[in-house]
């Protein structure tokens, strides 16, 4: 199974759908209730219900999923049964394959019901299709450009040389492949006035994202927040409660960051923990939110701009 414990969870749904083509006089059978069986369209419907709550069970590499709100449409059309199915949940990976299954289950499902009134070769499944996903991924990541980014790194021991950086490491190449463009990749000693310098030219800068790495925990050395503080123009406190949250679920230290975010002369500033694993999960976390963040600044500034105001 895909290691997923890095993925925030996020409302997701999936829309599959597919049809049982059936000669005219089957047709005719289902929209009579002439079928011995039953109804077609209320059992198979029963039965792709049934079907998608054991996806994780019939697929080696599906995940089990809570699944919040599911239903399927039977609908009786002229060359067969169409079904539709809608499967939702609030998970850290996506429900296709739910949806899928449950459309296979009930197609099979009315296959058994109607293969005493029809020859198997006038039976055929088909046009089975995944209609919609929403959700994860697809529709929070980016493959355009989304903005400029500089990563500042505050640490003693990585600035002197002795130490190797991992956690900017990982936030430069994770905010690269999100479509950013890295303005820079600084390590600077944990002094608050060369850190509060630094961020200050790259706001002057005007590029879209400034990150911070290390410097927010309770050591007498961390000055991260004390020395941007007074930067930030506009507080954006929703950022780092996500990062904490999501840090928690998966750590009990993660309360322990006094991370902080925010906006300051069009920058968005964020400061994320120093360790490896707490970067990269507070970048996870706010990834998605940045994103639409820069996007919503963008185009808001483009119609100030156009109307002739700043």
């Amino acid at each position: 199974m895909q290691d997923i414990t890095l993925k925030p969870t996020t409302l997701r749904s999936a829309i599959a759908e597919g049809m049982l083509f059936l000669p005219p006089e089957t047709v005719a059978m289902v929209r009579n209730g002439e079928v011995k069986k039953g109804d077609v369209a209320e059992c198979s419907r029963i039965a792709g219900l049934m079907g998608l709550k054991k996806t994780w069970e019939l697929l080696p590499h599906c995940h089990p999923l809570a699944v919040l709100d599911a239903s399927l449409d039977i609908t009786t059309r002229d060359e067969g049964l169409h079904v539709k199915a809608l499967v939702r949940t609030i998970a850290s990976t996506g429900v296709e394959m739910e949806a899928l299954t449950a459309v296979n289950i009930a197609l099979l499902c009315a296959y058994d019901m109607l293969k005493p009134h029809a020859p198997a070769e006038a039976m055929r499944m088909g046009d089975i299709k995944l209609a919609q996903k929403k959700g994860g991924k697809t529709q929070y990541n980016r493959k355009t450009r989304v903005g400029r980014s500089a990563i500042i790194v505050l640490s003693d021991s990585v600035a002197a040389g002795s130490k190797p950086d991992t956690a900017g490491a990982s936030v430069r190449d994770g905010l690269e492949h999100a479509g950013f463009e890295i303005a820079a990749y600084e390590v600077l000693p944990d002094e608050p006035v060369q850190l509060r310098e630094r961020v200050q030219h790259w706001v002057g800068q005007k590029v879209e994202c400034i990150i911070t790495v290390g410097g927010t925990g309770l050591g007498p050395r961390d000055k991260t927040i004390e020395a941007l503080q007074g930067l930030i123009d506009t507080d954006l406190p929703g950022f780092m409660e996500t990062a904490r949250a999501f840090g928690q679920a998966r750590t009990p230290y993660a309360m322990l960051s006094r991370g902080i975010a925010g906006v300051a002369g069009g920058s968005f500033i964020a400061t994320f923990p120093g360790s490896r694993k707490g970067a990269e999960e507070t970048l996870a976390a706010v990834l998605p939110g940045l994103v639409h963040l820069i996007e919503v600044y963008r185009a808001q500034h483009s119609v100030a701009h156009e109307g002739g105001y700043q």
